[in-house]
């Protein structure tokens, strides 16, 4: 495989970088196991990231149906994933965030107050 192999996805991330250059930068992976593939991700222990993949996925047109919403890292991380085409790629975007002790804090419990 050679990097003009990778044309598909690494056209459709210069495009991102062209119409989208002022959303937030997520970490980018393009690889020849995928060719075809842009994986976006998007990190923070804030939840900023979760605004970020909302940014993302309306400006990729991804509606709100096609997002999985899970949790792992035994409860501590949120994960936002979603599949979108984009330029004739196909573009995976992942969210990642610190779950607060709030989010994982039973029914009835939240910040201590009863």
């Amino acid at each position: 495989m050679t990097l003009d192999d990778l044309t598909v996805s690494l056209r459709a991330l210069r495009l991102l970088a062209v119409d989208f250059g002022h959303l937030p930068a997520p970490s980018v992976d393009v690889s020849p196991l995928y060719p075809e593939w842009l994986r976006l991700a998007l990190h923070s222990t804030s939840g900023a990231s979760l605004a970020a993949f909302e940014q993302w996925r309306t400006a990729l047109r991804v509606g709100p149906d096609a997002v999985d919403c899970h949790v792992q890292s035994d409860g501590r991380t949120r994960v936002l994933r979603a599949e979108g085409q984009f330029a004739g790629a196909v573009v995976e975007l992942t969210a990642y965030a610190e779950v607060s002790d709030v989010d994982r804090a039973p029914a009835g419990q939240a910040g201590g107050a009863r």
